[in-house]
């Protein structure tokens, strides 16, 4: 009799070994297989422009990090589609540059640090110029200072294109940011800590109290947040072990966040956090942020809160998932983690919509065309 006792604890122990390692490895397929097909798709859509017989001078936005990625990405996608790239940076004397290399086009990012007087020089040789507003509608106060001195102005907000035009700008022209293909992409093993959920950005003040009413509902999955100021959340130290504060991540390791989880969360900063804005005519924003691409990019679901203008991109419900409030998000949330194959078909969508219509490339061939039809 105690030998048949023993045998009943080792044969379930048994059993529930074996449905374990049958569940894992189930689990491993089912993953190689979603990561397998995000390859593919990656490999059948990329975009690849065409070569112009141009020459760019482009300068940087010397801002540095968190800048200088889009800076790498805009240099890395003009050398695969122009003859010739020069580059410069805002404390370097670009008027000279320019009139020693004579460049078809002088593209400076954002404008901010780049003197008004060498962009009135380089337009005074008769040099076709332009600049790439990167933080529109939040710092519309101070970028009027610099706008009238370029011949094309592109924006990545809908809503500041009137604006600019409004202020006497002839050229002005929509294009948001996209996707760099080498920094965001699906990855096959990511390194970070498997997630549910994750979110990437600052705890701007509107983010914190957005987050704080369902910090116990996110964390009762394996959720994750990374990004400055988060130990002003009301009650830090209770998620402190899941949070990572006052760390700026650079695209490797933010995709490779992105890879690690089911669903990544975008919340958008608001335009009338007046603390850290200065947007004081209030010029609501449409457009979706970087990161809804970046996000896409790499093949993992989006839970983005909603823009007027996010749906000329994405069809929501079909490559992304919106929300308008706490509860909404809280609901989806459920929903997608316990609707696996919903949640990979929607994330595969979005993943080629990106590589097929929203890279860098993409958005240099549309600025180039405007430029030189």
């Amino acid at each position: 009799m105690p030998r048949m006792f023993a045998a009943g604890p080792k044969r379930a122990a048994a059993d529930a070994y074996e449905q374990g390692r049958s569940s894992g490895l189930q689990q491993g397929y089912m993953d190689g297989y979603f990561r397998g097909k995000s390859q593919g798709i990656v490999n059948r859509v990329l975009y690849a422009p065409t070569l112009r017989n141009l020459h760019v001078l482009f300068v940087s936005s010397g801002k540095g990090f968190p800048y200088s990625p889009i800076d790498e990405a805009i240099i890395a996608t003009l050398h695969t589609m122009v003859s010739q790239v020069t580059v410069s940076d805002a404390k370097q004397d670009v008027a000279a540059e320019a009139s020693r290399t004579r460049p078809d086009l002088v593209l400076v990012l954002d404008g901010m640090y780049m003197p008004v007087e060498q962009m009135d020089a380089i337009r005074s040789m008769g040099l076709r110029t332009a600049v790439w507003m990167t933080d529109d509608p939040y710092y519309t106060d101070i970028s009027v200072g610099w706008i009238h001195h370029y011949d094309y102005i592109f924006t990545l907000e809908l809503n500041c294109v009137a604006h600019y035009q409004n202020l006497g700008c002839a050229q002005v022209h929509y294009l948001p940011f996209g996707a760099f293909p080498l920094h965001y992409r699906p990855i096959a093993m990511p390194a970070a800590a498997s997630r549910d959920i994750g979110f990437v950005g600052t705890a701007y003040p509107k983010r914190i109290r957005f987050f704080e009413p369902i910090m116990d509902q996110l964390m009762r999955h394996r959720t994750f947040i990374s990004g400055n100021w988060w130990e002003r959340l009301p009650g830090y130290a209770r998620f402190s072990n899941r949070i990572e504060v006052n760390k700026w991540m650079g695209p490797a390791e933010t995709a490779d966040v992105y890879n690690s989880a089911k669903i990544i969360i975008n919340l958008h900063r608001a335009v009338d956090d007046d603390d850290i804005n200065q947007n004081s005519g209030r010029i609501p924003a449409a457009s979706p942020n970087p990161r809804t691409f970046e996000i896409n990019a790499c093949g993992t679901l989006q839970l983005v809160d909603e823009r007027e203008d996010l749906a000329r991109f994405y069809t929501p419900g079909i490559e992304i998932e919106t929300y308008r409030s706490q509860s909404e998000l809280l609901e989806k949330i459920e929903y997608y983690l316990a609707n696996d194959q919903h949640r990979k078909d929607i994330a595969h969508r979005a993943l080629e919509r990106t590589y097929g219509e929203h890279t860098y490339a993409h958005r240099l061939n549309t600025l180039l065309s405007v430029i030189f039809p």
